[in-house]
């Protein structure tokens, strides 16, 4: 198995939108995210494939070792590197497995503001939305954000405690952020992604979640 996130593109909005339908009472209209990648400097949107163990699936761009099937290369497989520059993609794109997941954020001076995560609910519960997380606090620290904030239903547990997991903490609250039932929305904010004890507890939780994903992908 092979899971590749990579930069969203335009190609991707269609897509994007039919899994955001899936996965949201009130997507983003498909206006919203090719303003974003056109006009938005300081947006980054990622979204997130699986490739099956076969060459010809592989995209170009890769290097020979993403297609070695030794445990080691399978297991940096897992977890990929962005294959390109943002809004970058090579014109075979349309040949590529359907789009499972997707995420962006803002920077703001110091700051990453997290935008948006979904899964398609198929494949929910099989640690995709955490490599997508991963894939931003990477993203982030390339841009020299200091501290990821986000905002997330108050009923919405799951994602909470992931958010908890990478040091997310509750420090306010939006009264009825949410347009569709008027729910509250808890921001929170993550500890100083640069400092050694972050970074060490990245490592270690991309490490676990490397072993997850050889466990439970799909052949």
């Amino acid at each position: 198995m092979t899971y590749i996130v990579q930069p969203m593109v335009l190609e991707d909005v269609e897509e994007v939108g039919r899994v955001e339908r899936e996965c949201f009472a009130a997507p983003w209209p498909a206006s919203a995210y090719r303003r974003e990648l056109r006009e938005n400097t300081v947006s980054r949107y990622i979204v997130l494939r699986h490739f099956p163990d076969d060459s010809r699936a592989v995209p170009s761009g890769t290097t020979p070792a993403d297609v070695d099937s030794d445990p080691l290369s399978q297991m940096k497989r897992a977890v990929s590197h962005l294959l390109r520059p943002f809004g970058v993609r090579d014109a075979d794109s349309r040949d590529l497995p359907p789009i499972l997941g997707f995420a962006g954020m803002w920077l703001m001076f110091d700051e990453a503001h997290i935008t948006t995560i979904g899964v398609s609910p198929r494949v929910r519960g099989k640690g995709l939305g955490e490599l997508l997380l991963v894939h931003l606090f990477d993203e982030a620290g390339k841009i020299g954000a200091h501290r990821l904030t986000l905002e997330v239903r108050v009923s919405n547990d799951v994602a909470q405690r992931l958010y908890r997991k990478y040091t997310f903490r509750e420090e306010g609250v939006r009264k009825r952020y949410y347009s569709d039932n008027g729910e509250d929305a808890l921001i929170m904010w993550t500890e100083r992604i640069d400092r050694p004890e972050f970074v060490g507890m990245l490592a270690e939780s991309r490490r676990r979640l490397d072993q997850r994903l050889m466990r439970e992908a799909p052949p």
